[in-house]
C-alpha cells in the first residue's frame, strides 16, 4: 500500500495542509487548478460582491462544468479509439482475403503455364 503523503499548499491565499496517497506533486497541481479557477472566477464582474457560499456554489459549478467535459471529450476518444480498432480489423480481414485471393490466382496461373508447357 503506497504511504500517505501530506503537503502544504496555497489556495486562495490560505496555507492548508493536503493529504493523500498520491504524490506531492499531484496534491500541489490540484492546488493550482483551484487557485486558476477562483483566479478565473475573481475576474469576473460581481464576483466579489458575492456571499462566501454563493462564490464556493459557484466554484464548485465551475468544476463541475470542467468535470463533464473532460469526461465527454474523454468518452468521445474512447469511442474514436474503438472505431478505428474495428476499421484497422476490418481492413486485416479485407487483407487476409486478398492474401488468399492471391495465391488462388497465383496457383492457378502455375497451373495453366503448366498446361501451356505441356501442350
Amino acid at each position: 500500500m503506497p504511504s500517505k503523503n501530506s503537503v502544504k499548499v496555497m489556495i486562495d491565499g490560505k496555507m492548508i495542509t493536503l493529504g493523500g496517497y498520491e504524490s506531492e506533486e499531484y496534491l500541489q497541481k490540484v492546488a493550482n487548478y483551484l487557485n486558476h479557477k477562483i483566479r478565473e472566477l475573481t475576474e469576473a464582474g460581481g464576483y466579489r460582491r458575492l456571499s462566501p457560499e454563493l462564490k464556493n456554489l459557484l466554484l464548485e459549478l465551475n468544476i463541475a462544468d470542467d468535470y463533464f467535459k473532460a469526461k465527454s471529450q474523454a468518452e468521445a476518444l474512447e469511442n474514436d479509439m474503438e472505431n478505428q480498432n474495428s476499421e484497422a480489423y476490418d481492413i486485416k480481414q479485407e487483407l487476409v482475403a486478398a492474401q488468399i485471393e492471391l495465391q488462388k490466382l497465383q496457383a492457378e496461373n502455375e497451373e495453366l503455364k503448366r498446361r501451356l508447357s505441356d501442350s
